[in-house]
């Protein structure tokens, strides 16, 4: 995986960050996203892969009255199910926004010509390095800060994520807002405020990514054990 970091100075320095960080971290995802939406208004992202946890965000600003504030985005990799590209549809007629779609350098077909065919079966570290890991890191270099939907109870890759930290991989402050919540506390938000979700995590698909990279698992299975199933890949590389 790539592990290039961007040489570009943080908005907040690393000091402020650890302080903030400490300050904020029994705050409600409320409390942490309107911070960040004051603090960094017009200059901050949020990433959206139309899982529950993104859509919940966008609900929470848009609660608040401040999704002018916040560029939603997400990451298109023209490999997603069809039923996350038709939550996109619903979750921008539903908050009247439009997601900013970011594509990668190289189309599937063009991707095929120059790696092989079905890159995400032979070396799928590679292919989420084309197109999302790079796209991304395209995209933030306009921002200051961005925003995720990453819980720690996740992964054990993400179980100490702070929920405000410096990213030094893209070079932001990166801001967590539902970092110490659980699987219940996010549904209970979700289903208490009518969120549009994708339906495929009713239907054993707890974590959702690419169509050919993902399964459904079963009841007694690590909520992301669908993802790159038959590989020790657990991270697509965003945030590890």
């Amino acid at each position: 995986m790539d592990d290039a970091r961007t040489e570009r100075p943080l908005a907040l320095s690393e000091q402020e960050i650890a302080t903030l960080a400490r300050s904020l971290e029994e705050a409600a995802p409320q409390a942490i996203l309107a911070w960040a939406l004051d603090r960094f208004a017009g200059r901050v992202a949020l990433a959206c892969s139309f899982q529950a946890e993104d859509v919940a965000l966008i609900d929470m600003a848009a609660a608040a009255g401040r999704l002018t504030a916040v560029t939603v985005f997400y990451l298109d990799t023209s490999l997603h199910f069809p039923e996350t590209y038709a939550t996109c549809r619903r979750v921008a007629e539903y908050y009247g926004i439009e997601p900013v779609a970011v594509k990668p350098a190289l189309t599937v077909d063009e991707q095929a010509a120059r790696y092989g065919p079905d890159l995400w079966a032979r070396d799928p570290d590679l292919c989420c390095r084309l197109r999302k890991v790079e796209p991304l890191r395209r995209f933030l270099r306009g921002f200051d800060a961005w925003i995720t939907g990453i819980r720690r109870e996740q992964t054990p890759q993400r179980a100490r994520t702070a929920v405000i930290e410096a990213d030094r991989r893209f070079g932001l402050v990166k801001v967590n807002p539902l970092a110490r919540w659980t699987r219940n506390q996010l549904w209970d938000y979700v289903l208490r405020r009518g969120v549009p979700y994708n339906p495929l995590h009713d239907r054993g698909y707890p974590s959702i990514g690419c169509a050919p990279c993902t399964r459904p698992v079963g009841p007694d299975e690590d909520p992301r054990a669908g993802r790159w199933a038959g590989f020790t890949k657990t991270e697509c590389g965003l945030h590890a």
